[in-house]
């Protein structure tokens, strides 16, 4: 039997029930495809742009609970947001991974798409695109996490 987006948010802790429902109808409404699919912990839901076919935003469960990762196209576009993110968003961006193709092309597959390379309060990072922005969904930044979807779909339309 094939998951439903009901499925996932009957998963979803209550608090974030508004926010995820929010985000679903703001990015179906604005041309993006939704998929779901089962893993190890539990569903995983993914929206990507139906021109594109690249990915915008996933959605799924670890123990910490409820994660997003947004994957920005052209991160110039999102310096303002940066400045906007909490202590813990950023710490977070400093444990992900670095982009190999970024800092020593050689070691990376010539295929992979190029990570971000960005300044948040005088500090330099260049983070691999599938782990940079990958976030807890918590009171605390679920509006920020707004933000950057509204400016996803901004940025895609204006295209």
């Amino acid at each position: 039997m094939e998951s439903t987006f009901d499925d996932f948010t009957s998963a979803v802790e209550p608090q974030h029930k508004v926010f995820i429902k929010a985000a679903h109808e703001s990015l179906l409404s604005n041309g993006y495809k939704m998929k779901i699919e089962d893993k190890a912990a539990g569903l995983f839901v993914s929206y990507s742009h139906s021109k594109t076919k690249r990915s915008v935003l996933n959605l799924f469960f670890r123990k910490k609970g409820l994660m997003a990762r947004l994957y920005p196209d052209d991160i110039s576009g999102y310096i303002d947001l940066l400045n906007d993110l909490t202590e813990s968003m950023i710490k977070e961006i400093d444990r992900s991974a670095p982009c190999k193709r970024l800092i020593n092309p050689g070691d990376c597959n010539p295929r992979c798409i190029t990570g971000y390379d960005f300044i948040i309060g005088g500090k330099r990072y260049q983070k691999s695109r599938y782990m940079c922005f990958q976030f807890a969904v918590t009171a605390e930044n679920k509006n920020i996490l707004t933000e950057w979807i509204e400016k996803a779909n901004d940025r895609r339309n204006n295209a």
